[in-house]
């Protein structure tokens, strides 16, 4: 059924038609009554296809995720990010396109060279070409990262989710930011508080920006406290997060000068690997070893012992993230904008620092 049909039905002009299903001015109450009406009883609803091309916009936003299916599909930081924009997108009739690609896999560039490209980068080319979306929203920003000045030459919106400051969306973006080195303070100065003075950081992968952001941030937090660090790099895991708390205490007694009273994990699934592989080793958390988490989920509460973590609003991440992309969307030059700081929820990982 389409307009016309509608209009000829109700014996009265297309335009009214238009007119009463928009909600614009032009047409009587009563008359937009039965419009309304026979459109429900129908089931017309308008063709996306064609409100796109009469205001040359596709009416999607575009993500596009350099993590494995699974990966997303247990990262709760993923989870509740997604669900925050997707919350913002639906209020204004936005469609959300996903795709999740291995940045090790490249895709033909059409430039006549036979080069190849990162996958995530030949997504963007083609979206941008066949106009797929309207903008799209940058997770996992790393040194050196090319699709910013990529989206810019393709004249593509795009927000920056995490990314800091001190990093440039370019001329066609903005960012939410994330006051890492504050968070960073939080846990070492709770963990100090409490007398530990040897502490361990198991980060996700070291080329991100904010997981450097997070290191020279605790680093400097434990340096003016007195506190000395040791890091290791997993892959945001749980099997990985395990291996890594092995790998940071292997041959080490509780009690040696060495020894970390304290593991700070860059996400929950690597606390729960933590966990896991410090009871394989006899070790038990609180009483020998606290074990904190950069996140804040479910997992947390449920496992055993809870663990303390950083309580940070990821929802609210993902609607700022999807506001100020509209607005850049819409044209407006939008300042960036950060996160109020995260909170440590104390649960029952955390204790003294073992005598």
């Amino acid at each position: 059924m389409t307009i016309s049909g509608l209009a000829q039905r109700l014996g009265i002009s297309k335009a009214s038609v238009s007119y009463a299903l928009n909600a614009q001015p032009g047409v009587s109450a009563q008359t937009r009554v039965r419009v309304l009406a026979l459109a429900d009883e129908l089931g017309w609803y308008a063709s996306s296809s064609a409100r796109a091309l009469s205001h040359s916009r596709s009416d999607a936003v575009g993500i596009v995720l350099a993590r494995s299916p699974e990966q997303v599909g247990s990262e709760s930081f993923y989870m509740s990010v997604l669900a925050g924009i997707e919350s913002v997108l639906s209020e204004h009739e936005m469609n959300v396109m996903l795709r999740m690609v291995d940045p090790r896999e490249g895709s033909p560039v059409a430039n006549g060279q036979g080069l190849r490209e990162r996958g995530d980068l030949a997504v963007y080319r083609r979206w941008a070409g066949e106009r797929r979306v309207d903008g799209v929203i940058i997770f996992d920003h790393f040194a050196n990262d090319p699709r910013p000045q990529l989206l810019a030459k393709l004249a593509l919106p795009h927000v920056l989710v995490g990314a800091g400051a001190d990093v440039d969306p370019g001329p066609f973006g903005a960012s939410v930011t994330v006051d890492q080195e504050g968070d960073a303070g939080t846990l070492v100065e709770a963990l100090h508080s409490l007398g530990h003075r040897h502490i361990a950081y198991i980060c996700g992968p070291s080329e991100l920006t904010h997981e450097v952001a997070r290191r020279a941030g605790m680093l400097h937090h434990a340096q003016i406290l007195g506190m000395s660090m040791v890091f290791s790099a997993s892959d945001y895991t749980a099997d990985d997060g395990g291996k890594a708390t092995t790998a940071v205490v292997a041959g080490l007694a509780p009690g040696s000068p060495d020894f970390p009273t304290a593991v700070v994990y860059g996400n929950d699934l690597m606390a729960v690997g933590g966990l896991l592989a410090l009871k394989r080793l006899g070790i038990s958390v609180p009483e020998q070893v606290s074990v904190l988490s950069w996140d804040d989920s479910l997992l947390c509460q449920l496992s055993s012992p809870t663990v303390t973590a950083l309580r940070r609003d990821t929802m609210e991440l993902g609607r700022r993230s999807a506001t100020l992309l509209l607005a850049t969307v819409g044209g407006h030059r939008s300042a960036n904008t950060c996160m109020p700081a995260a909170v440590l929820q104390r649960r029952n990982s955390l204790s003294k620092a073992a005598n």
